[in-house]
């Protein structure tokens, strides 16, 4: 390939298909947009069985990488981006999250091993993590000196970034969080609950960040004869058993069913969503960890459901307070049983908020985002808003 040739886009990811979560969901909807959009498309993802594979509309590469964070998986990871250099020097390197960041900021020094043009996405606690530490901090003013285009899916991780990297400010712009491209278009209008149960719903990774708790003793802390009318279901687990350890001991207390559903498929999900009546991610910020935005909260709100969150991170740029749902201080027990209390009393409050939702989850698309990152000219198109 020469310089004069046609630019590829690599993106470079530990986080997709099969992995569930948000950036998984991000880089794959951003990976089929751009292949929509006319762009040479070729995805370098971690290991995954034959059988877990889908007909995707873009190259696929498994690299023979679990996909973690530590530093074999990065040596592994960067031997494969020296061994493919030539293919990288005239392409776009697109890394959506922090796992490749911190394999390419070893060998940026190295110009042969530099590709033409590097575009990141930040999400939000890696920006704190990579602060944190003296050396990593320097590593990634480099990486984003060297960076061609930076975007984050909310203001507030664009504040964040700008705040501890200030050289990223005149890169950096906005590639808002859309719903699943096979999202369906019409929900389902059916009756939801179980058995005349008003269903509060939690869909997330089992994490003290993500709040399951939180929620779960605000549910509790109910009169006794609403909390009897309340099913509480928890779908996600985790690779740590102690907080879900904790989790169980405090649904075992009498007064509240809770429903432990494990992890789910996309499909099993919107049955599950079809049968909630409310959605709960009362999420926190936790060491160095924040909620930068929350694709889950556009995923419900899509669904019908009003949403019951914390105010942090981002998340007040996906759930819009009193609009689509309520949003509380956190670590405030009283407000946030009182926002569960009106919803699970006002069943015409929550089809207003649910209304609302469905409309403001659909006010963008991934094709715009695809178009943001991978827009070959040096200026950015006339449709972004960084502000």
């Amino acid at each position: 390939m020469s310089a004069s040739g046609p630019h590829p886009v690599f993106i470079i990811t530990h986080e997709f298909y099969p992995k569930r979560g948000g950036i998984a969901t991000f880089t794959e909807e951003v990976a089929q947009a751009g292949a929509a959009c006319g762009h040479q498309i070729e995805v370098w993802a971690q290991q995954a069985a034959p059988h877990e594979e889908k007909p995707w509309s873009f190259t696929m590469r498994r690299l023979p990488l679990p996909g973690t964070h530590n530093l074999i998986c990065r040596l592994k990871l960067i031997l494969w981006l020296v061994r493919e250099r030539r293919r990288l020097r005239y392409a776009t390197v697109y890394l959506p999250e922090p796992g490749p960041m911190l394999a390419l900021m070893m060998i940026l020094p190295l110009k042969a091993f530099r590709p033409k043009r590097i575009v990141l996405t930040f999400h939000g606690s890696e920006i704190l993590r990579f602060h944190a530490d003296p050396v990593t901090r320097w590593l990634t003013r480099r990486l984003i000196r060297h960076a061609f285009r930076i975007s984050t899916l909310t203001h507030f991780t664009k504040n964040l970034l700008n705040d501890r990297f200030p050289e990223a400010d005149a890169k950096t712009f906005l590639t808002p969080g859309a719903l699943r491209a096979d999202f369906a278009a019409d929900p389902p209008e059916t009756a939801t609950g179980s058995n005349d149960k008003v269903v509060v719903l939690t869909v997330g990774r089992l994490h003290p960040r993500k709040g399951q708790l939180l929620a779960l003793h605000a549910l509790q802390s109910l009169p006794p004869e609403m909390a009897g009318r309340v099913e509480y279901w928890i779908a996600g687990s985790t690779s740590k058993s102690t907080y879900e350890n904790a989790l169980r001991e405090a649904a075992a207390q009498p007064g509240l069913t809770v429903r432990f559903l494990g992890n789910l498929s996309d499909a099993e999900l919107d049955r599950v969503y079809a049968r909630a009546d409310i959605f709960a991610l009362t999420s926190i910020d936790f060491g160095h960890s924040v909620e930068g935005f929350g694709l889950v909260y556009l995923e419900a709100s899509a669904h019908g459901l009003p949403v019951v969150a914390h105010r942090v991170g981002g998340v007040a740029e996906a759930v819009v307070d009193g609009e689509t749902g309520f949003l509380v201080a956190p670590h405030h027990p009283p407000a946030l049983t009182e926002a569960f209390r009106k919803l699970i009393a006002d069943p015409a409050l929550r089809r207003r908020l649910g209304a609302n939702g469905r409309a403001w989850a659909r006010r963008t698309t991934w094709g715009r985002a695809a178009e943001l990152l991978f827009h070959p000219g040096d200026e950015l198109p006339d449709l972004v808003a960084t502000e």
